[in-house]
């Protein structure tokens, strides 16, 4: 191979790989901003990252627990 082909070839890769390099980072930044707007709106909700699995299976109990209450205060005759 020609030596200034090989040199021409190799600026390009270097360039797309700086090009990725610079949209990855980018990248990056956009999803610490998001940790960090969802880290800062658990702790409005007095919620630990670690508890959420548990906080969700709880406010999903109570969906299910007041759906169930809701349905038993409706007549049954009812039609949709």
């Amino acid at each position: 191979m020609d030596p200034e082909k090989e040199i021409h070839e190799l600026k390009q890769k270097i360039d797309k790989a700086k090009a990725m390099r610079y949209k990855a980072e980018a990248r990056l930044e956009e999803l610490q901003k998001q940790r960090q707007l969802i880290l800062d709106e658990l702790n409005k909700l007095n919620v630990k990252p670690e508890n959420l699995d548990m906080e969700i299976e709880k406010i999903s109990n109570e969906i299910k627990d007041l759906l169930k209450k809701t349905k038993e205060l409706l007549p049954e005759n009812l039609e949709v």
